[in-house]
Formats: structure tokens, C-alpha cells, sequence
């Protein structure tokens, strides 16, 4: 199969044929049409996540199962399906829980084994991990749902409850920023974003968002979705008593230790807690929203691609500030 691949930290990425992956037992082999390009591919790209190498990136994919293993009851050949960037090992405690987002065993395409910037890509445990796509959904929209639409479904939704006159910041408008601002605002939340790139605030001002240069109003949630030790700290300060700040944002290098001002976490009663993408188990209720077209992921693809531009795609990302809003799609037809 023709895939996108690189074989050394940093080194440019290029279209190599290699070999099919064989499909595990309880596992699916799915035809990729659509693959996202996420800031977590660059971190890997650039050594600040290892990737055994060579190899091939991409963990944001919509397609079609072309092969199950045996074992598998939920799927067949033919499905129309997405999958989170965490896939669960399906038998430990936290995936019977339905947490396999922090599963102590879980697989990811495109980091722990080949990604999606391929013609096709494994998920093991399948019965755990594959989502079924409404067929309403197409596989661009369906690719930008399983990191940063979904990372920021459960940012939002999933930590807690939230009063129905809240108040959102968010500090970053990439793809989960973004994400982040359309869900708060289909959920009629008041949303204000932060963003250097002109061309990110104005998509973010279209969503709903009221674009700021910083947060001098106390908000209920602050979403990191950049990752860094400065916004980490920013959306810690901008919140009300009681309020929740939540990580969504890689912390890599030397931010991954970076401090907080916990006197005000102690003396607010702050909360701070991370949130690392969505269990397949808590897709229904955001694709339902999709379905009925309260939420519109498509709205958040800012750009399509060949497949095979894929890897310049990703060499781009070394720009802080992109040429272009929103989430690039590289689609593949067949």
C-alpha cells in the first residue's frame, strides 16, 4: 500500500509503498478515506514524543472496515467507522468501565504503531474502539472527530457539570480550540477565545466566540488547548472561585513540569484536571448532536489535501502561526 512515512526524527516525510498491516485477531483493518493532520503528529515528527521508526503518522481517520479478525462481533466488512486516537486494550478494568481514554494498556495508530497517512491502518479491540458513522457523516467531518472534536466534546462535557450561565476561555483556536468554542457555543454557553492568528480568531469569532487579546473576566472553564507553560497559567488565573481549568493542550519539554499559581488554586478552590481525548463508549450522544446538526464538524476544515501532500502538510506545522484556520484533511478516494 502507498503510504506517507519518515525515517528519522525531524527528516522529511515521503510516499513509500510498504507493506499491507495484517489484521490482528480481535482487531479491524480499515480503508482509509480521510485523515486529519493534528499538532500531535508534528510533536512526533520533531522527537518531542517518541515513534518507533520508521515511521508512518496520522491518528484522526474515517473510513471503511476492509478486514475484522477473528473474534470481532460488532463490525463487518463494509462498516462506515471512526475511532478515537486512544484505543483500549478492551479488557482491563478501565475499559470495562468504559474509560479506555486511560486505558494502562492502550495502543495508538500513529504514535505506538503505523498511522492513518496510509491507504489503510489497524485498530485492535475493535469491539471496543471502532465508532459507527450515521450516515449522515462524511469521512472529512468524521476524520476531525477523533482527537480534537472529541478531545474537546469531553473537555467540555465530561468533568463535571456546567451552569447554564457559564462562561468559557479558551486559550488556543487550533483544531481542539476551535472544536472547543462550537461545542460550548451549540451548548449556548458564553465563550470568549485567545489567539495570535488572526486568521484563527476571525474562525473563531464566526463560531460564536468573543476573540480577546486576554481574559479579565472571571470565567467558570479555561481550557488550555495550545499547551504551554504561559496559557497553562493564563487560564488558571482567569478563573472564578470554584471554577475548573482543564488541560487539553500537550505539555512537552520543559512545559511539561511548568508550575501553577496553586496559592489561588487553594484559596479559590480551583479545579485542575486533565483530559486526554474520549472512550469510543461516549461518542453516541456527541454524534447524535453531529446527526442533527447542532454540531457541524465540517465547518472546522479549513483546508483539504491529497493524501500524498500529506508529509509537506506536516513540515508546515513548524510555523507557530499557520497559513490558514482550521483543520487540514488529507482525503484519499476509492
Amino acid at each position: 500500500m502507498r503510504a506517507v512515512l519518515y525515517d528519522a526524527v525531524g527528516a522529511p516525510p515521503r510516499i513509500a509503498d510498504v507493506p499491507e498491516p495484517t489484521c490482528p485477531a480481535g482487531g479491524a483493518l480499515i480503508d482509509v478515506r480521510a485523515t486529519g493532520l493534528c499538532r500531535s503528529d508534528w510533536h512526533a515528527w520533531r522527537g518531542h514524543d517518541p515513534v518507533p521508526l520508521p515511521h508512518i503518522p496520522g491518528h484522526e481517520f474515517a473510513g471503511v472496515v476492509a478486514a475484522v479478525g477473528a473474534g470481532v462481533e460488532g463490525f463487518a466488512v463494509g462498516d462506515r467507522v471512526t475511532a478515537p486516537f486512544v484505543n483500549g486494550c478492551g479488557f482491563c478494568a478501565f475499559c470495562a468501565e468504559g474509560r479506555a481514554q486511560i486505558c494502562p494498556n492502550q495502543t495508538q495508530p500513529g504514535f505506538t504503531h503505523p498511522g492513518s497517512f496510509a491507504e489503510r491502518v489497524v485498530v485492535r479491540a475493535a469491539d471496543t474502539n471502532l465508532v459507527r458513522l450515521p450516515d449522515s457523516v462524511g469521512f472529512v467531518p468524521a476524520a476531525a472527530l477523533g482527537c480534537r472534536f472529541a478531545t474537546a466534546f469531553r473537555a467540555l462535557t465530561g468533568h463535571g457539570p456546567i451552569r447554564d450561565d457559564a462562561v468559557v476561555a479558551v486559550y488556543g483556536c487550533g483544531g481542539v480550540g476551535l472544536s472547543a468554542v462550537m461545542i460550548a457555543t451549540a451548548l449556548r454557553l458564553r465563550v470568549l477565545a485567545v489567539d495570535p492568528s488572526p486568521a484563527a480568531a476571525s474562525l473563531a469569532a464566526s463560531l460564536g466566540a468573543v476573540i480577546v487579546h486576554e481574559i479579565d473576566q472571571e470565567a467558570d472553564i479555561a481550557i488550555d488547548a495550545y499547551g504551554s507553560a504561559a496559557t497553562a497559567e493564563a487560564s488558571v488565573r482567569s478563573l472564578r472561585r470554584g471554577g475548573r481549568h482543564v488541560q487539553v493542550g500537550l505539555m512537552l519539554g520543559p512545559d511539561a513540569r511548568a508550575p501553577l499559581p496553586w496559592d489561588l488554586v487553594v484559596a479559590r478552590e480551583l479545579q485542575v484536571v486533565g483530559s486526554h481525548g474520549m472512550a469510543a463508549a461516549d461518542y453516541p450522544p456527541m454524534l447524535d448532536l453531529v446527526a442533527r446538526g447542532r454540531l457541524d464538524p465540517a465547518r472546522l476544515v479549513g483546508s483539504e489535501i491529497p493524501l500524498e501532500a500529506a508529509g509537506v502538510a506536516l513540515t508546515a506545522m513548524d510555523s507557530p502561526i499557520p497559513a490558514h484556520a482550521g483543520i487540514t484533511v488529507a482525503v484519499r478516494g476509492g
